[in-house]
């Protein structure tokens, strides 16, 4: 089951359609990679609650747009992801990008983290982006 959380945040962030579209998303592109998804969890939040999971859980003390917490088995995805949509929306400022598109990178990105794509050398993170590019192609497809 993929659960859309909001925590620490004033608005709304999906409706229920784009909500049934989003899921379906993600499991077609988990499929992609081999993977069936089990419970996924989103927490969306603010800066400060992200700040807070960055500091207990990975002794991190800066803030971030995505936590994801990996609790996959060998065939299924399973995880919970935190998105801190104060960043998000900065960075689709400084990305010159609807914060829309923005959201969406940042939910594929914690799948991807899930499916086992990493981002810490230039090379992963090229790799990275170029899947979040390819998925967000797959999410303009879809009806």
């Amino acid at each position: 089951m993929i659960n859309f959380i909001e925590e620490n945040i004033q608005y709304s962030v999906f409706s229920i359609h784009s909500q049934s579209k989003i899921e379906r998303w993600i499991r077609r592109v988990a499929a992609g990679y081999g993977f069936d998804t089990g419970d996924i969890n989103y927490i969306f939040c603010d800066d400060e609650k992200i700040l807070a999971v960055n500091r207990q859980f990975l002794g991190h003390n800066y803030y971030t747009d995505v936590i994801t917490f990996d609790y996959s088995t060998h065939t299924r995805i399973a995880g919970d992801i935190y998105i801190s949509l104060d960043t998000v929306a900065s960075n689709a400022e400084q990305l010159h990008v609807p914060f829309e598109h923005e959201l969406l990178r940042i939910i594929i990105h914690g799948v991807l983290h899930l499916t086992g794509q990493a981002d810490k050398t230039p090379e992963t993170k090229a790799q990275m982006t170029a899947k979040e590019e390819q998925a967000l192609a797959i999410f303009k497809q879809m009806q």
